[in-house]
């Protein structure tokens, strides 16, 4: 497909303005687009109210149970008083609209910043707002939503970067790398059981959290899955090993108020970390052919990118051969 061709192209302004209306709100003609790419995500001004956020799901990425379960899941953490943005439901009970071949979700606007990681009590309160979604999500399972796995997120992203998008002089230091980053992954992440997995936001990184009256607002459940906990606390550490240490005592401590954190988790995390360095670089090249990647991440298919990529990767096969963080 070229970029003439991409679904998104027929994604006009007054088409956004026509899909609003649909669902009942008229609209005043002003138009934001959000940062996003993997879905388009506007702000529109809604006639005598708030505006409201419109989310257009990428075409072909989920089936209308996937992303039925994202909203039924987020719609569940607010019925617990949990902070998250979920999407506005009609007077049918319905979160999912339709209108000239996009789907899409209305959802309240709200403000906020990134939280401060190496601020104690904001991870303090992090970890009790994880735990009670963790909570929730521990109640019930997903029947349509992916699990996190090793397959998906690693074995066939590397395949197809190996096939379409690694330098030729790189391929064989790539192909062999990836390789013992599977063994040792395999090895590691593969003692994960069915009983651990539990419904989870998925991609719990600074950007998808509000901060706001000193509560954390979580939003964007579109990549929710079953995976372990670990997976939604290990992205807010960051530096140092000590400082890592230190940071997770404190998001544990305020986590362990609604939800038993279980400390043999702690191995995945370097293992969660590759399987997303791997799946980024992949997501990436798979998108090249939307013509809002290539405007947007100008730094990715260089020579360069795929030399520091694979630097990155090698560093993080030493990273899984280290001892796991401690909870202090």
């Amino acid at each position: 497909m070229n970029h003439a061709e991409h679904p998104y192209d027929r994604l006009t302004p007054d088409r956004v303005i026509d899909a609003v209306e649909s669902a009942g709100y008229p609209c005043d003609a002003r138009l934001l687009a959000l940062n996003s790419y993997e879905n388009r995500v506007y702000q529109v001004g809604i006639e005598d109210g708030e505006p409201l956020i419109a989310k257009f799901y990428r075409p072909g990425r989920w089936l209308d149970e996937q992303i039925a379960e994202e909203h039924a899941f987020s719609l569940e953490l607010q019925a617990a008083e949990i902070s998250v943005v979920a999407p506005l439901v009609d007077a049918d009970g319905n979160s999912l609209h339709s209108f000239e071949g996009f789907r899409f979700a209305l959802f309240p606007r709200r403000g906020g910043y990134p939280p401060e990681l190496d601020n104690m009590d904001s991870l303090l309160v992090l970890g009790r707002t994880l735990g009670r979604i963790h909570a929730v999500g521990a109640s019930a399972r997903f029947s349509h939503r992916p699990t996190l796995n090793i397959e998906d997120m690693l074995t066939r992203n590397r395949d197809y970067l190996l096939e379409n998008f690694i330098p030729r002089d790189l391929q064989p230091a790539y192909s062999t790398l990836t390789r013992d980053l599977l063994t040792e992954v395999t090895a590691i992440y593969g003692k994960v059981r069915e009983p651990d997995l539990i419904r989870v936001h998925g991609d719990c990184h600074v950007g998808n959290i509000l901060w706001r009256d000193n509560c954390a607002h979580f939003v964007d459940l579109d990549d929710c899955c079953m995976a372990p906990a670990i997976q939604d606390l290990w992205m807010c550490l960051s530096g140092e090993r000590h400082e890592r240490e230190l940071q997770l005592a404190e998001l544990v401590e305020g986590y362990n108020e609604f939800f038993d954190f279980e400390p043999r988790q702690l191995r995945w995390i370097e293992s969660l970390r590759t399987l997303r360095l791997v799946n980024y670089a992949g997501w990436l090249a798979k998108r090249w052919n939307d013509p809002a990647f290539p405007r947007s991440f100008t730094w990715f298919n260089s020579e360069r990118y795929w030399a520091n990529h694979v630097l990155e990767l090698r560093e993080q096969l030493s990273a899984l051969q280290e001892e796991p963080l401690r909870l202090l």
